[in-house]
């Protein structure tokens, strides 16, 4: 294992799109376009599917020192009545468009640290959505909570709103490693945080773990992994440790980079934490995943339903996924869009009217193919290629594909490749084979995170 760890150690994405933002042709995109897309979308998907909302909450009392999230540290909460105020204009913004009343299937509240804001101005901003749109009756609502500032009242408030599933961010519960990521928390904390949910009538609770934390042993991790399970939540997200500092903003320099885990220390912090995870009940879902067998993750992975995007890993799919607030991603299927990565430039345009993106992609053809394929890797571990709708690089791609079968990553039967149990830890690997634009246009500088 460990020479293959050193063979497919390289910087790749972790695909909650195709194409990935920095191979985004942004000279062939224009807000106008985006709005045409978003129409189209809605027109073809709403009676059905019903839509998305993602609602990025960026503000944090302090800083983690791991975290790559757009974020804005203050601990002023005068900012939060403005701030929502803008996010509920810009989805008027998207209302207009719209030639029916939204069917809502699905609303994240991600950050940032949405439980920054209070239970009473997210009640009143969730209600500005809710009078405007149609609930679907299988719809799934969710948020993050930092175990520090989740109160009761915050998981009581939501609950009533409709929420079944919050993910709390645990990491690590050793102090060395929580100092260095500046993310102090105790057990006690994350336990009352999770039984208050468990007592409202949460029904999907998830811990997210991070391993290749700096100063992060074997021996914390078990601990940590251990204490988790005294809490039992229904999933688990188990990530690897995505150091970017280089990306502007992210705030990833509070370390020494010589105290973050080598590769093969990483590797064996995931191998041992799977092979723990699954000894305890839980089974792998797509990738970094984990989840006891009665959760909705796991069914829709047995019932092939699994959907990644922006989010992560969901377990419905909608074609429209729309993103308020500053940075937010929106997916229309056929386009994406990001909005201004500041505060104060998300507000001015919204406050003239503007939808506030600054970015996006128009998928093509070739584009929609590829994510499919990639989509399939990611979710179900397994595609199907079809020859006949080739690209040149595709036999480049399948000489690849045959490496990874010799080193027994995956099993290739016809055009049909399977990712095999070895090889679910390079699954990102697997999917880069199909990244076309990265393969035309290799980066000169590192732009994404390591792969292991």
């Amino acid at each position: 294992m460990n020479s293959l760890i050193d063979k497919y150690n390289i910087p790749g994405p972790r695909y909650t799109s195709y194409p990935t933002v920095p191979y985004w042709d942004e000279n062939s995109f224009s807000p106008e376009l985006w709005k045409q897309s978003v129409i189209r979308t809605f027109r073809e998907s709403n009676a059905d599917e019903g839509i998305s909302i993602y609602i990025h909450l960026p503000f944090c009392e302090a800083l983690c020192t791991f975290c790559a999230c757009h974020k804005r540290i203050t601990k002023q909460h005068s900012v939060e009545i403005p701030y929502l105020e803008s996010v509920l204009k810009e989805w008027q913004l998207y209302l207009r468009m719209f030639n029916e009343k939204p069917k809502l299937k699905e609303l994240h509240l991600g950050g940032g640290t949405p439980t920054f804001f209070s239970p009473q101005n997210l009640k009143s901003l969730l209600q500005g959505i809710f009078e405007t749109v149609e609930i679907a009756e299988d719809q799934e609502f969710s948020f993050e909570g930092h175990p520090n500032n989740t109160t009761k009242e915050h998981l009581q408030t939501l609950y009533d709103l409709g929420f079944r599933r919050v993910s709390f961010g645990v990491q690590d519960y050793d102090p060395k490693v929580q100092k260095a990521i500046n993310r102090i928390q105790t057990f006690e904390k994350v336990k009352e945080a999770t039984e208050w949910a468990k007592e409202i009538g949460y029904r999907g609770i998830s811990h997210d773990l991070v391993f290749g934390l700096p100063h992060q042993t074997w021996e914390a991790m078990e601990n940590t992994i251990r204490k988790t399970m005294e809490l039992k939540p229904d999933r688990l997200a188990f990530y690897s440790y995505a150091h970017v500092p280089w990306i502007k903003g992210v705030g990833q320099r509070g370390f020494d980079e010589n105290d973050l885990p080598s590769g093969e220390e990483k590797r064996r912090l995931y191998e041992d934490g799977k092979k723990l995870l699954e000894e305890l009940g839980y089974i792998e879902v797509g990738m970094d995943h984990f989840s006891l067998e009665h959760d909705d993750l796991y069914q829709s992975l047995i019932h092939k339903k699994l959907h990644r995007n922006f989010m992560g890993y969901t377990s419905s799919k909608t074609q429209l996924m729309v993103g308020l607030g500053m940075s937010a991603i929106s997916d229309s299927w056929y386009a994406f869009a990001q909005n201004v990565k500041t505060v104060e430039e998300y507000q001015k345009m919204v406050e003239e009217g503007e939808i506030p993106v600054v970015k996006g992609h128009i998928l093509n053809n070739e584009d929609l193919t590829m994510r499919r394929h990639i989509l399939n890797l990611m979710c179900q571990l397994e595609t199907t290629f079809d020859i006949d709708n080739s690209f040149p690089e595709l036999q480049h791609a399948f000489e690849m594909l045959e490496e990874m079968e010799r080193d027994e990553l995956v099993e290739i039967n016809g055009h049909h490749i399977q990712i095999t149990e070895k090889g679910r830890a390079f699954t990102r690997n697997v999917a880069m084979v199909f990244d076309l634009r990265m393969m035309r246009n290799k980066p000169e500088t590192r732009i994404f995170s390591m792969t292991i």
